[in-house]
């Protein structure tokens, strides 16, 4: 049977309209040069799937949802992106401009990966009873989008946002395919990423005092000296 708008339920539309705009968030992580612009818009995919994760929680009735869209609003929303802006305005990179290398091949191989995420998960979605059965496909993108950013990306920063963004779509997919993890589960992700996020802190400064650059490819060009 196909599937058509009319045959959903405004809470439906309203679902695939939030995984919309998450997908588009992913698609414009990739084509940002501007590190604060890139942690600006990590916040907005954030308060995204907060919203996403609330909403499911009210139409699927699963009390637990409104935690985890706490402190996905907490964490990926406010927290996180706030410490990364922190983080460039302290080493002065937020007036750099990062050179991407072939923006337009990126792009479209994004959009190929989106294709190939609803040719894979075609038989999941006609299996599925679950209302979130058509974002299945967006969050596993945004998963794959992310992994596209971490490797067409150079700066230190942007690879850990698209870390960050690819817990993003696994949290994101837990979400829409399963309404989410069990609570103490979630709660040690929130931790770890956490962590992983001050951590993340304390190596850009001492790469930025030993090297004076947080590209990737000057890093890579490191050789031993001997005395």
């Amino acid at each position: 049977m196909s599937l058509t708008l009319e045959s959903l339920t405004h809470y439906e539309q309203a679902i695939l309209v939030l995984s919309a705009l998450v997908l588009y968030t992913s698609f414009s992580l990739l084509a940002q040069s501007r590190l604060l612009n890139l942690i600006n818009i990590f916040a907005w995919q954030g308060t995204l799937l907060a919203a996403t994760t609330a909403l499911v929680a009210g139409v699927s009735q699963q009390p637990h949802l409104y935690i985890s869209a706490l402190l996905a609003l907490l964490l990926k929303a406010l927290l996180i992106p706030w410490m990364l802006r922190s983080q460039v305005l302290k080493l002065k990179l937020h007036q750099e401009i990062e050179k991407l290398t072939t923006p337009t091949l990126t792009l479209l191989g994004g959009v190929a990966l989106v294709i190939f995420c609803y040719y894979v998960t075609l038989p999941v979605e006609h299996l599925s009873t679950l209302i979130t059965r058509n974002t299945i496909a967006v969050s596993l993108a945004n998963v794959l989008l992310s992994m596209l950013l971490l490797i067409s990306h150079r700066q230190a920063v942007s690879q850990v946002v698209g870390f960050m963004a690819m817990e993003n779509g696994l949290f994101f997919a837990a979400v829409v395919s399963t309404y989410g993890m069990p609570m103490v589960v979630e709660l040690g992700i929130a931790f770890d990423v956490l962590v992983a996020a001050i951590l993340f802190g304390v190596f850009f400064f001492h790469i930025r005092e030993n090297i004076d650059s947080l590209d990737v490819d000057q890093m890579n060009r490191l050789s031993e000296v001997e005395d």
